[in-house]
């Protein structure tokens, strides 16, 4: 009794040929989708120039430990289709302002970023204690970049990172 063994397959250079062609496909085909992705999410831009900015860095933190030292704390409300903010100094009085600027910027799309600029709200005359603007910012992470205009020699700046849910601050 001979039993006949069926031959085993033979792996061929045509074999061969299709394995490659598919593996490069796959890592040419993930390469070609993320660079898409990236080049379509964030410009890349921190700065417009490193050096001019490292050169401004002690300037700019010498402003942030002057207006550290005044103690004032900024009042930042997004509800009901408002943003709003006040200033407050550090006995709890507010602080009076003249203008505000306020830029949402979106951390990961430049497109989507959004300057507004606040108006002092009813009720004040010369020197508002509060500003707001009709506006709802799109749900998501923003960094909001606020310029208090309250007579220094340079604006308050509040930064802050913020999360937008159904219109509102969370």
């Amino acid at each position: 009794m001979s039993a006949e063994m069926p031959k085993p397959r033979e792996f061929t250079g045509k074999h061969m040929l299709v394995s490659i062609l598919a593996f490069f496909a796959v890592v040419i085909g993930v390469n070609v989708t993320m660079a898409t992705l990236a080049q379509k999410s964030w410009t890349g831009l921190v700065v417009e120039n490193t050096y001019v900015a490292s050169q401004q860095f002690n300037e700019e933190a010498r402003k942030g430990r002057a207006q550290a030292a005044l103690g004032w704390t900024g009042k930042l409300t997004v509800a009901s289709g408002e943003v709003r903010y006040s200033l407050v100094d550090s006995q709890g009085k507010p602080v009076p302002l003249r203008g505000v600027k306020v830029l949402f910027r979106h951390p990961a799309y430049e497109a989507e970023d959004e300057a507004l600029t606040l108006a002092a709200v009813a009720g004040s005359a010369g020197s508002a204690e509060a500003f707001a603007v009709r506006h709802t910012p799109r749900n998501g992470v923003w960094i909001v970049e606020i310029d208090a205009d309250a007579g220094l020699a340079s604006p308050f700046r509040d930064v802050r990172r913020v999360m937008i849910s159904n219109g509102a601050l969370q």
